[in-house]
């Protein structure tokens, strides 16, 4: 499940982009399972801004995991193990409560976003687990924002709009993740109840130094605008970048110059900051 086109840190990835290379051998399973029981994976929280007025709106849950044998594991590593493994939604329920447990002291403003993998749009039991997480944890469900992927809806697009038109109703917002990246299956915005799109960092490089590029960021401003979607930049490296995506109707921001990924309590010290 949860992780997304930041610059590449040392501490975390995006999750969503499954290495298919590298597979899970027995000994990999064990750990990873032993992992999930003891609390070893970490979620990291990267804060998202307001480009109105660049207060703190909320964060991405990101992961990572302190392989005893190969070092720090990024998020995409960890849940493509968990495919591998069968553990993928046991992997998901331990990320959405860690992430919602930790959320739920946050002021009642600032929101959380999930990843939400291919694996977990085709369980039948993803809905029900997150019903499950949000009441155990206390945290509401009109503070959740679910990030899904392009590569997350190749698979029984169908299937996935009608649970995600369920989820929607119950007040979880849903975000179309890494647009511009792939392929751009304009349908989506059709069929999908979507709130808000992400924009990747790949239509972020050059609006401030290409007149193409920002043509082209233009136009989907404008089309987000006509369809009544927020819009959110991420991979904001330098202050220009920042100061461009706020003055072309950008509503929120994340990135390496706001922060890199952090601490459950490195967060919540910044919101009760």
């Amino acid at each position: 499940m949860m992780i997304p086109a930041e610059p590449v840190s040392p501490v975390v990835d995006r999750r969503t982009r499954f290495d298919r290379r590298q597979r899970a051998a027995p000994a990999q399973v064990a750990e990873l399972a032993a992992a999930i029981e003891h609390g070893e994976i970490e979620v990291l929280f990267q804060p998202q801004y307001l480009c109105a007025d660049g207060a703190l709106a909320g964060a991405e849950a990101l992961v990572r995991w302190q392989h005893p044998a190969e070092g720090l594991l990024s998020g995409d590593r960890v849940f493509s193990l968990a495919k591998d493994a069968g553990l993928a939604d046991r992997l998901a329920q331990h990320v959405c409560e860690s992430a919602m447990a930790s959320a739920a002291p946050w002021p009642d403003h600032l929101r959380l976003a999930i990843n939400a993998t291919a694996d977990d749009l085709a369980s039948p039991g993803y809905p029900a687990m997150l019903h499950q997480s949000l009441a155990k944890t206390g945290f509401a469900a009109s503070r959740l924002t679910l990030e899904i992927t392009e590569q997350a809806l190749v698979h029984g697009l169908d299937a996935a709009a009608m649970m995600l038109r369920a989820l929607t109703d119950q007040g979880i917002a849903i975000a179309l993740d890494d647009f511009g990246a792939g392929f751009c299956n304009f349908h989506y915005l059709k069929v999908l109840p979507l709130a808000a799109l992400k924009l990747d960092r790949s239509m972020i490089e050059g609006i401030t130094t290409d007149r193409r590029d920002l043509a082209v960021f233009r136009a989907i401003m404008a089309m987000a605008r006509a369809l009544d979607l927020r819009v959110i930049a991420e991979g904001i490296e330098t202050p220009s970048q920042r100061a461009a995506v706020c003055r072309e109707g950008c509503d929120r921001w994340q990135g390496f110059y706001g922060s890199a990924p952090i601490t459950a309590n490195e967060f919540l010290e910044l919101a009760s900051g």
